[in-house]
């Protein structure tokens, strides 16, 4: 199964998003984790309307954030914590009463530093 299918896969079980609502761009280089996995982040289009299905085991909230906002590097916050004696830093991006950190900041970095080539 290629990426493309597993996030569209994933995003059907964990949201309820229709593929058909899910226009695919393409897919951004893999992104290691801080706990050693490795994602490949897959890049796509929404349109509305749709409405989501949250995976309660999965998925907490679900919330809008504008595109330029999340591309804008001075919303790219550093931050570090410690983590069983070793300092790890990552990225977030607070937005309203949000907080955007880890891997989702972190693949969004990459998303913004790849489209800004």
């Amino acid at each position: 199964m290629s990426p493309m299918d597993t996030a569209l896969r994933e995003t059907e079980e964990e949201i309820g998003l229709a593929r058909r609502h899910v226009e695919l761009l393409g897919a951004l280089p893999p992104y290691r984790t801080g706990t050693g996995f490795e994602v490949v982040p897959v890049v796509g289009l929404v349109a509305p309307p749709f409405e989501l299905a949250l995976d309660d085991f999965e998925v907490a909230e679900a919330f809008e954030v504008p595109l330029s906002f999340l591309l804008d590097p001075d919303n790219h916050q550093r931050h570090s914590m410690e983590v069983r004696g070793s300092l790890r830093e990552y990225y977030a991006m607070p937005y309203g009463g949000y907080f955007i950190w880890g891997a989702t900041a972190g693949m969004i970095v990459s998303l913004q530093r790849f489209l800004n080539r």
